[in-house]
């Protein structure tokens, strides 16, 4: 009996010390009669609605383009992206002299020619049929309206603005993402990677190489590349519905004839590249269709990708704290359930993988600041497929946060509840978002968070709940008498 009471003893403080410490601590001590610890829990009732995320910040390095429509909702989504290509540092072709055309003395004034120029753009999957035709256009970007690095783009940007106004297309490209152009075995094969072919004039390559040998320095850098010689491209999906793919890299290529100076009938044929990475900008836009109806949609909630749809909760702080205004929230759980889907589509729209919580307040800054969870005011949880459901295990923290902000703020205000309340709607609100996260290890081997960005994938899920449908979260306190 004497164990037993002493293991509750020490259960309860723990408790209480590692799941109330955001309360009020300047009285915590020890105290020698367990009894004086009391846990009670309570369930509540909280509703959900869906808020259309009309944009969201394209921070990935990923693009996508295609035109494609959810079987299960009817809507469309339909995506085209800008980017401009990287230099290496000090970049470097041969000499002039070794160039095409070849002057026989190796004196040569007159511009050089390149073979072809080409761009492919890479992908590492696609989502609907491999077989959909799809006419693509590509425009050269303006150089007087360059996309900037210390501009923050989203999916609603128009990437159009930055085309010189009344400029034609460079290339039209008919694709299919099934390259049949090649046989099964290449297609196949450890090496090949899944491309769309467009070929460039010859002229455009010819320019870039002549620009390298008038002016070097332009090509000192990416940043002085973009502005003084290819500014990058617009790719825009003219035709075509069925398909949405997920391009990871593009590269522009220039082939190229050159001589040995000690034997002019030896010829070589080489290529510059210039690729389309992390170094610098690709933005995406996303146009989605019919929406608000489902946003408007009182039966459920939706979580849709990528600038679609999210969940907003209304917490029931208030209801929380009445009767315990002294008590210590020490967790707060609630779980967010998907409804199976009706429609039995091969191309169905994927599930959601990892969700954020945050409040409704700080959502777009926790993405410009590139913030990552604190557990605090904002929490990540995955899709358990064993549950169909999202769980947010403990909510303790962020719950006794906004209850301190709104009595701290009643008490420099001096407003009372209700005025304190209408100045800040949103005291209580939290929106889940589908996001991608990216992990690192520390020194003991922990893995961490280490950088969260909007999830830009096709994924839609309906969720149990809605303006007229309460769900329950579950809460337990802990007190002293």
């Amino acid at each position: 009996m004497i164990y037993r009471k002493t293991a509750y003893l020490l259960t309860a403080l723990m408790t209480f010390f590692m799941c109330g410490c955001d309360e009020e601590t300047g009285s915590i001590g020890i105290y020698p009669n367990e009894d004086a610890v009391t846990h009670s829990s309570e369930i509540f009732k909280f509703y959900t609605r869906s808020i259309a995320l009309d944009s969201v910040l394209c921070n990935s390095y990923v693009s996508y383009l295609g035109n494609i429509k959810d079987p299960e909702t009817g809507t469309h989504i339909e995506a085209s992206f800008a980017t401009q290509f990287h230099t290496f540092e000090n970049y470097k072709l041969p000499d002039k002299q070794l160039m095409f055309p070849l002057n026989v003395d190796f004196k040569k004034s007159e511009p050089v020619k390149c073979d072809s120029c080409e761009i492919r753009l890479y992908f590492k999957d696609y989502y609907g049929a491999g077989d959909t035709p799809m006419k693509l256009e590509v425009y050269q970007l303006d150089k007087n309206n360059v996309l900037q690095e210390n501009q923050e783009y989203y999916s609603n940007t128009d990437l159009g603005q930055y085309v010189k106004q009344g400029e034609e297309p460079i290339a039209t490209k008919v694709f299919t993402p099934i390259d049949y152009a090649i046989t099964d075995a290449e297609r196949n094969s450890a090496t090949h990677t899944d491309n769309i072919y467009i070929s460039l004039p010859a002229e455009y390559g010819s320019y870039i190489m002549n620009t390298y040998y008038d002016h070097p320095e332009f090509f000192r850098n990416s940043y002085e590349f973009i502005r003084h010689v290819c500014p990058g491209f617009y790719f825009k999906l003219k035709s075509g519905e069925g398909t949405m793919l997920n391009i990871s890299v593009g590269t522009m290529n220039i082939y190229f004839t050159y001589y040995d100076m000690q034997n002019p009938d030896t010829a070589y044929q080489a290529f510059s590249r210039f690729a389309a990475t992390a170094e610098v900008i690709q933005a995406t836009h996303f146009e989605t269709e019919d929406i608000h109806k489902l946003v408007n949609d009182p039966s459920c909630t939706y979580l849709k990708t990528p600038a679609g749809i999210g969940t907003l909760i209304e917490l029931p702080i208030k209801e929380i704290y009445r009767n315990h205004e002294t008590d210590s929230v020490s967790k707060a759980k609630l779980t967010l359930t998907r409804y199976n889907r009706s429609e039995t589509s091969e191309y169905a729209l994927g599930i959601p993988t990892t969700l954020l919580m945050v409040r409704k307040q700080d959502m777009r800054p926790f993405f410009t600041k590139r913030q990552v969870p604190d557990s605090k005011t904002s929490f990540i949880t995955s899709y358990s497929s064993n549950y169909n459901s999202y769980t947010f295990d403990n909510l303790g923290r962020l719950i006794s946060y906004c209850q301190h902000e709104k009595i701290n703020g009643m008490k420099e205000s001096g407003m009372t509840e209700t005025q304190w309340e209408t100045a800040h709607p949103d005291w209580d609100k939290v929106v889940v978002i589908p996001v991608k996260t990216s992990n690192t290890s520390d020194n003991y081997g922990q893995s961490h968070v280490s950088s969260v960005t909007h999830d830009m994938g096709m994924n839609s899920v309906r969720l149990l709940g809605g303006p007229n449908t309460p769900l329950e979260m579950q809460v337990i306190y802990s007190g002293f008498k």
